[in-house]
């Protein structure tokens, strides 16, 4: 099958033609996907996209006309594809449903752990020779309560970690997982874990259900001096209202590795650019500030499960099977 792949960049180029090993004809660009690269699918059966690229209508009509049967998306996240568009021009979109749960746990963990301990600012000051530690006060996780919003498997790696610190783990998911309940973990209303956690971190997707979960309302009900994680999807949180949280002090720290309007951000070079995204440039302005752009799956294992995933639904399209992980 020949395979037109988008927003290949250099990290993740090796774990691509390692998992298709001559399976496939694949055609790489570096390039996004949008309305003006579409033509480069020209005589490909699929088209590999990345959550940097646009999937929506307009493309997906060029893509059909240009003879695009399939989408193998190179994320589990799939809000920048138009399903019921793809649908209706027979186009076959298929995700990766899980790659290592512990790449994007881990980086949340990492994230928080810098942002307590004033990892940032003491290589800062070290660099500057001055040894002072009176900026530098963290606070123990050990027993404090951690709320997770969403325990899939993502959500359920960081639990498990939690646990290991030696924290009281607080869940708030519509669908309940056993694996969370034997770890001793406590389920309870959303409301009632923004209340009581000192540390909330979002596991869950980007839906219609939990687009702007968290807003002005919801802030109101955190804690004074919580922190706020957010390694999942840039929508989930109000940005606006984040900002209002961090300027009234509700909040003592956010560490993110997602922005909703992270589009055209993220994943480029801006070195000599002005980034006129004011709503981002403020948020980044604040010192309990961190932000990492979207690299919590930047690990070899989940890179290389990604990769062999894609490659696996790519598989089945070409002997005519229904993929396991088809979305549409």
């Amino acid at each position: 099958m020949r395979v037109s792949a988008f927003s290949v960049r250099d990290y993740e180029r090796p774990f691509l033609l390692e998992a298709i090993k001559g399976k496939h004809e694949l055609i790489i660009h570096q390039g996004k996907l949008n309305k003006d690269t579409a033509l480069l699918a020209k005589d490909a059966e699929a088209a590999a996209v990345f959550t940097s690229d646009d999937a929506h209508e307009e493309v997906l009509k060029e893509l059909a006309q240009l003879g695009v049967k399939y989408l193998a998306l190179r994320s589990v996240g799939f809000d920048h594809v138009d399903l019921s568009v793809a649908k209706s021009l027979g186009i076959k979109v298929a995700n990766v449903p899980a790659y290592s749960p512990y790449a994007v746990a881990e980086h949340a963990v990492a994230i928080l752990l810098t942002l307590n301990r004033k990892i940032v600012q003491g290589q800062m000051l070290m660099q500057q020779q001055d040894f002072r530690l009176d900026t530098l006060v963290g606070f123990d996780i050990h027993g404090k309560t951690i709320g997770i919003v969403g325990t899939g498997k993502i959500g359920m790696a960081f639990a498990n970690i939690m646990k290991g610190f030696g924290a009281k783990i607080l869940a708030y998911d519509p669908v309940q997982n056993l694996e969370a309940v034997t770890l001793g973990v406590n389920y309870v209303s959303l409301e009632s874990l923004l209340r009581q956690s000192n540390i909330i971190s979002l596991h869950c997707p980007l839906n219609a259900s939990t687009k702007y979960l968290l807003g002005r309302e919801q802030f109101k009900l955190m804690r004074k001096n919580s922190i706020l994680i957010n390694t999942s999807r840039g929508a989930i949180v109000n940005t606006k209202d984040l900002i209002e949280a961090l300027e009234n002090s509700t909040l003592s720290g956010v560490c993110l590795d997602v922005y909703e309007n992270e589009k055209g951000i993220f994943f480029e070079d801006h070195r000599g650019n002005t980034i006129t995204d004011s709503t981002f440039n403020k948020l980044r302005s604040f010192p309990n500030v961190l932000i990492t752009g979207h690299q919590g799956f930047l690990t070899n294992e989940a890179l290389l499960g990604i990769a062999k995933t894609t490659v696996q639904n790519l598989d089945c399209w070409e002997e005519t099977q229904k993929s396991p992980n088809e979305l549409n």
